[in-house]
């Protein structure tokens, strides 16, 4: 895991993870890294261009990380990234098309590093930014995180933003494993070989009774009438539609530093 991770170039595990965590804690708030009320472009990639938001650097130093530094290998990747990620991601890769398949260093540098490099980021961006924008809420319609087959699509099942934000120890990030969601059965292979183990899911009964309780009516088989009657897209009304949306209002952006309270 630690090695793919470094391949992708997405920094070390520690500081995804912490990232990440923040992500969720304080999700599309300014303590948000990559905060969607900040609008597309700020959260598909303009976040890495500008200087980290002062919530950010505040309430980041407050993420619990004591399981990741009690992990050998995350730290051992946090200490040596900087020559580990250039040997796996850029050296590795390029070598292989040179000495195996008679590629030349320019081709194989600008189509397994470079053209690979920026299709991966994009697809992990779309998960930041259009599963934040354009699709549904059918489990909680006060989370700004959307359903999107589109992004799911391209990022092999990460694009189920809603329930993932609902149920984010749920290991599938998903309600249905059979849409898109390579990772799952993933995660599930990894489990059967004894590399994963203890593996959380939110049960049907649960999902129900959040689905009733504050989704936006729009749920596959327990959504109402006005519900799916909101969805709408630019152009043909598909899921596969980039811009498949609902037309109901979208959660308040909360931004105040009252009220954003530190992890525990």
């Amino acid at each position: 895991m630690v090695i793919t991770q470094t391949l992708a170039g997405q920094n070390s595990v520690y500081t995804w993870c912490r990232d990440h965590r923040l992500h969720h804690r304080y999700s599309d708030t300014d303590a948000d890294p990559h905060n969607s009320k900040r609008g597309f472009f700020f959260c598909h990639i303009g976040w890495l261009m500008h200087k980290k938001h002062p919530y950010v650097k505040e309430f980041g130093k407050m993420i619990n990380m004591s399981d990741l530094q009690g992990d050998w290998m995350v730290m051992f990747q946090k200490k040596y990234y900087i020559v580990l990620y250039p040997i796996l991601a850029i050296l590795l890769p390029v070598w292989v098309p040179v000495y195996y398949f008679g590629e030349t260093w320019w081709n194989s540098l600008f189509v397994s590093f470079f053209a690979r490099y920026v299709c991966q980021l994009h697809g992990t961006w779309c998960v930041n930014s259009l599963a934040h924008l354009y699709g549904t809420r059918p489990y909680d319609k006060n989370l700004q995180p959307v359903e999107s087959w589109f992004v799911s699509f391209l990022s092999l099942g990460e694009g189920w933003h809603n329930y993932h934000h609902a149920f984010p120890w749920d290991y599938k990030a998903a309600e249905l494993t059979m849409h898109f969601n390579l990772s799952a059965s993933i995660i599930r292979f990894f489990e059967r070989i004894g590399l994963a183990y203890e593996l959380k899911s939110a049960s049907t009964d649960i999902v129900a009774s959040r689905v009733l309780r504050t989704g936006d009516g729009s749920h596959y088989k327990m959504g109402t009438e006005k519900g799916r009657a909101a969805v709408t897209t630019w152009g043909p009304l598909h899921p596969l539609n980039p811009t498949y949306n609902t037309t109901l209002k979208a959660p308040d952006a909360i931004l105040k530093p009252r009220e954003l309270t530190p992890c525990s």
